[in-house]
């Protein structure tokens, strides 16, 4: 498949000006292309699964807004729900029939949800969702898993020690060591280590926070049977499970990994897909603990913009969209996706993991289940492969380990070409390792 020659002219003039002003010439670190090694590409346009950037190059787009628009750019129905709900006003600080009825569509979709509240972002809602933990268990200790974000509150930007699970240290400039010792941090997939952690520290940790599907250090599939035992412990010690589903909550199917899995966390958050691509977070989960929230509960937490119509309206839309036929289509687009690349991908040490309409390029065969198992090498590896796809009309996330995502909007032809670009982009960037 020939390349063709980026003209980023114009996205270079831009990054220049923002860098002036921006830190670092951005509202999010990883949109900066560091770990790439290049300039930000400014998006101007997209629509349906293609994106075309301030210099008019097109790319068929498997960043999908870091995985919220489940049903690709600008979809008419979409647009039209934003259009009504922001012509009748954009927000009132009062409460909506368009937030009550978003609600309740979350609810029947994902029955766990006995309660929610909606907040503006997928860290907000984890945010919430620890600080009811704490206020319904009185107790203060918090465990997540290496490699697995959480939002960037204070508490959850720490890492693991060497060895066994120990208190978390500040993985941030600016993070207290105060704040950080509340968390303990624990390994992906090792039963025996988490038990001997909840052993130690069992009768002290409010919540067990972890993503069932961790998707932002790359795709690390968890054994169910990992998850169940999480499940079971947290009952022992009298502590909460929460599912941190902003990624996998109703993209992959109405009840997430939660009703994949047959577990039963006791609270649940979401984003991305609730929003449709407008910030939108949620909490949610057993009726009892909810309570706590104010103003029922003592457990305060509130939100000038929490369950603004208009974002209300686009995520409503979104999920009517895929109840009507769009989650079957999803994971029929993920099936034949990896139909394509399975024979092209035979010829490099690259494994591709997928979920779902989830997907994640792992530079090692096999692929990884933890964050200590990952090969950091991947990351340059990365790099050219990023450039050759974008020569070739695709884009992904600017991160090695970062996923991607496909939408409904893919069709046949723009996977195909894409599987091709693939094969290209890994035959250029990549020695092949084994036949």
């Amino acid at each position: 498949m020939a390349a063709k020659d980026l003209d980023l002219t114009r996205s270079k003039r831009l990054f220049a000006e923002a860098q002036a002003i921006l830190p670092g010439g951005v509202s999010s670190p990883v949109r900066a292309f560091k770990s790439v090694e290049g300039d930000p590409i400014f998006m101007q346009r997209g629509e349906g699964a293609v994106v075309w950037d301030e210099d008019g190059n097109e790319y068929i787009d498997y960043c999908c807004s870091w995985g919220p628009l489940a049903v690709g750019h600008a979809h008419p129905k979409v647009v039209a729900a934003i259009a009504e709900a922001a012509a009748r006003g954009t927000t009132f600080g009062t409460p909506t029939v368009t937030e009550l009825r978003m609600a309740q569509l979350v609810q029947e979709l994902q029955p766990l949800a006995e309660r929610l509240r909606f907040v503006s972002s997928g860290t907000e809602a984890v945010m919430s969702a620890v600080r009811a933990s704490r206020g319904f268990t009185g107790r203060e200790l918090l465990v997540k898993f290496d490699g697995c974000y959480h939002g960037h509150a204070d508490y959850l930007l720490v890492k693991a020690g060497s060895g066994l699970a120990t208190i978390g240290q500040p993985d941030s400039a600016g993070v207290p060591a105060g704040m950080a010792n509340t968390t303990v941090v624990a390994d992906l997939n090792d039963p025996e280590g988490f038990k001997e952690l909840m052993a130690k520290w069992g009768e002290d940790v409010a919540a067990v926070i972890v993503e069932p599907l961790p998707a932002n250090c790359g795709l690390l599939v968890q054994d169910v049977e990992f998850l169940r035992l999480l499940r079971s412990e947290t009952k022992r010690y009298g502590s909460l499970l929460i599912f941190d589903e902003v990624i996998s909550g109703f993209r992959l199917g109405p009840g997430g990994m939660a009703a994949e899995t047959g577990i039963e966390p006791d609270l649940l958050t979401f984003g991305k897909v609730i929003g449709g691509g407008l910030p939108v977070g949620a909490y949610a989960g057993r009726k009892d603990v909810m309570d706590v929230i104010a103003p029922l509960g003592p457990v305060y937490q509130a939100g000038t913009l929490s369950g603004n119509p208009v974002a209300m309206a686009a995520g409503h839309a979104t999920l009517e969209l895929l109840r009507d036929g769009g989650w079957d289509a999803l994971a029929a687009k993920g099936e034949e996706f990896e139909r394509l690349l399975t024979p092209i991908l035979k010829g490099f040490q690259v494994s591709l993991v997928r979920k779902g309409s989830i997907f994640w390029f792992a530079f090692q065969d096999p692929a990884p289940r933890a964050w200590r198992d990952v090969d950091r090498e991947g990351a340059s590896l990365y790099k050219r492969f990023h450039a050759k796809l974008l020569e070739r009309g695709v884009y992904l996330a600017p991160s090695a380990f970062e996923v991607g995502f496909i939408s409904t909007a893919h069709d046949s032809d723009q996977l195909e070409h894409t599987a091709q670009a693939i094969g290209d982009a890994l035959t250029l960037a990549v020695d092949k390792t084994r036949s």
